[in-house]
């Protein structure tokens, strides 16, 4: 549920909602800390985020819907795009994305059958679809923002 939602709702019934503005004010920032942690991790390998080729897994809101509605995915591909990064992405709930209220990015879904092309392989929405030990085998780093690699050893993984 949409934190500021609910902090006006409460509002109406005199309620103080504090803690509900600040977790709107995280999930808000969060994709300056993804695209932060990209860069970090691309670093740490002799990268820049500019001129990397960053692979994004899962644009839905959330795990295996077909929603983009509030998704935080939209904001991190303008952002590493904005800095110079070559964005594609796969989501099998989405083979296209166009134009929408706040975002331009008219992208078409790219397989998974290159995933070492990659220079990063960022996992957004954690969907039951993906294969990840494969993901991991194949990919050159994986940024996994959603602890979808649990239980998965490797140096290739950063947690976000």
């Amino acid at each position: 549920m949409n934190p500021y939602y609910l902090s006006s709702k409460a509002k109406e019934f005199d309620f103080h909602t504090r803690f509900i503005e600040l977790a709107g004010e995280v999930n808000l920032h969060m994709p300056y800390h993804v695209v932060d942690s990209v860069g970090r991790a691309l670093n740490e390998r002799q990268k820049a985020v500019k001129g990397s080729k960053v692979l994004v897994l899962g644009l839905a809101y959330k795990k295996d819907i077909d929603d983009l509605r509030e998704s935080p995915s939209l904001t991190i591909i303008e952002l590493l795009q904005k800095q110079g990064a070559h964005v594609s992405y796969n989501d099998p709930y989405f083979p296209f994305v166009a134009r929408g209220r706040k975002y331009n990015l008219q992208m078409k879904c790219s397989n998974l059958n290159a995933l070492g092309q990659y220079d990063c392989v960022l996992i957004v929405t954690d969907h039951s679809d993906y294969d990840y030990r494969r993901i991991v085998g194949e990919a050159q780093l994986i940024v996994d923002t959603r602890n979808a690699t649990k239980g998965i050893e490797s140096p290739k993984i950063v947690k976000c």
